[in-house]
């Protein structure tokens, strides 16, 4: 009696958004602080200082700050995605046409891991020109508001795409995103220009850009089945 073969096994690369596929500290981040701060200000009803300062201390302490104002001030996460992400318009994306072929260059399956809201984070893809190059898009509602770096997060993330963590790659900025990935399992690539890197750490790139002669394209291994 044959039997029936297993599903190959593919890499799959996931990839943070903000300041990893974009650069949006020069024009985005700037404004969605203030529209943050402004969210705060208006319904805790607090002073400018004292709302910026609750919005950096809930995102260190957390990893984003809806998390902070769900658990302490029974914020409506749906309102405050909505209201603080509503600025962004086309010319504030920077785009580089490399994108897209450095995406549809790598084997496997793509994914973006954000800690945005949906809506934001499809806009942006449309905008840099790569929206299809992804399997998948898993939005801050997709984690079900359990942002990264919640190993909670993770692992519905790779429910969702049914696959191990040794199965995947991250690129992402924040180090303690990158610190639950390699905990899991996952290969885990810092982008960052700063030269000293963490031992969770495995790789360094100053830029996205920089995977195309990195050889890590080439490393990719996964176990069989």
């Amino acid at each position: 009696m044959p039997t029936e073969s297993l599903p190959a096994r593919q890499h799959v690369w996931i990839f943070d958004l903000d300041d990893t596929l974009h650069n949006a500290s020069a024009q985005i981040f700037p404004v969605m602080n203030q529209a943050m701060t402004h969210y705060i200000e208006t319904h805790l009803q607090l002073e400018t200082a004292a709302a910026c300062a609750l919005r950096q201390r809930y995102w260190q302490r957390y990893g984003a700050t809806l998390k902070g104002l769900m658990r302490h001030h029974a914020i409506n996460p749906h309102h405050f995605l909505a209201e603080t992400h509503a600025f962004l318009t086309d010319d504030m994306v920077e785009t580089r046409k490399a994108l897209r072929q450095l995406l549809r260059s790598l084997p496997g399956r793509k994914c973006v891991f954000t800690n945005a809201p949906r809506s934001y984070a499809l806009r942006v893809l449309q905008v840099l020109g790569v929206d299809d190059c992804f399997t998948h898009i898993f939005s801050v509602e997709s984690s079900r508001f359990h942002a990264k770096p919640s190993v909670r997060g993770f692992r519905i993330l790779l429910r969702q795409l049914g696959c191990q963590p040794s199965d995947c790659t991250l690129f992402e900025d924040s180090l303690p995103a990158l610190m639950t990935a390699k905990r899991l399992g996952m290969r885990t690539v810092w982008i960052s220009r700063r030269l000293c890197k963490p031992n969770f750490v495995q790789y360094r790139l100053p830029h996205v850009f920089a995977l195309t002669h990195s050889g890590l394209k080439k490393s990719v291994y996964l176990p069989p089945i």
